[in-house]
């Protein structure tokens, strides 16, 4: 396995922000000349990067057979949109490496957990603004150099009204609300709020959440799931009945202290995941 880290070196990037990679050998014993990589942006409230939502599962999508990537984006003080453009240039450079690494470039797919999961989704809605092009300083590049194929939305923040995680915007936007507005051409927190965003030119999407998480309520899946559906964008949607914030892989690979965030009925998400990466991209393409 190749196992390599790339630094972040956007514009406001901080020194800890990485790309650890985890790319599987190629093998003339094998035919299977490339692979889907799903890449995870760790949750955490736009204030740290969580340990419990990063390599445990990019393990997990190591033993489906995928490539897999970690994002360790620069968070609070930094400011929006720089854990996009970081994100952008993390999808851009595993596309350009593609024939090297045995990634399929069109089976490039971006995991987030909460927060992450609006970082994700941002990346969804935004891959083709020229905002985002001009923070890559790739003004007349093809957009689609950073277009993510597909997108897996765990509990995910994402709307800034009344069901929103107001620390991850005040974390997002920090005291620049007036600068991101001007950047959107629309006021940051609606701007922001990525159920106003979708457009038939965003990517699939598969969410799950949790029917009684307390900390970003399931209204946030709802509403992007239903701008989806008006957009035409195929999406699926699981919702448990039980289950907190932040369960990661729900088990006790993942658990918290005291053996908290273990939550039997929510295991089953990654098998469906699964299921929904081999249906969508990988039977299609063979």
């Amino acid at each position: 396995m190749k196992n390599e880290t790339y630094a972040m070196k956007q514009e406001g990037s901080l020194p800890y922000a990485k790309l650890v990679t985890y790319i599987q050998d190629d093998s003339v014993e094998i035919d299977l000349p490339e692979r889907p990589l799903v890449l995870v942006c760790p949750g955490g409230g736009y204030a740290f990067t969580s340990d419990r939502e990063a390599e445990a599962l990019a393990l997990q999508f190591l033993a489906m057979g995928y490539h897999a990537a970690v994002l360790r984006y620069s968070v609070a003080p930094a400011v929006f949109p720089i854990s996009l453009s970081e994100l952008a240039c993390s999808v851009r450079l595993i596309r350009e490496h593609a024939e090297e690494w045995h990634v399929n470039p069109d089976q490039i797919i971006v995991l987030g957990c909460s927060a992450g999961g609006h970082l994700a989704a941002s990346l969804g809605v935004f891959w083709n603004r020229d905002f985002l092009a001009k923070a890559l300083k790739a003004e007349g590049t093809d957009h689609k150099l950073w277009k993510p194929d597909g997108m897996i939305l765990c509990y995910p923040v994402i709307t800034s009204g009344e069901h929103a995680h107001r620390g991850s915007f005040d974390n997002l936007m920090g005291d620049r609300e007036k600068e991101i507005t001007g950047m959107l051409g629309a006021p940051a927190l609606e701007a922001l709020s990525l159920e106003n965003q979708v457009s038939g030119d965003t990517p699939p999407a598969f969410l799950w959440h949790t029917f009684t998480d307390d900390a970003v309520p399931v209204e946030n899946s709802l509403m992007f799931v239903n701008a989806m559906r008006r957009a035409g964008v195929g999406t699926e949607l699981h919702i448990y009945p039980e289950g907190g914030h932040g369960l990661s892989l729900a088990n006790r690979l993942t658990q918290g202290a005291g053996g908290s965030a273990v939550q039997k009925e929510c295991q089953s998400w990654i098998d469906l995941v699964h299921t929904w990466i081999e249906s969508r991209y990988v039977e299609k393409s063979v």
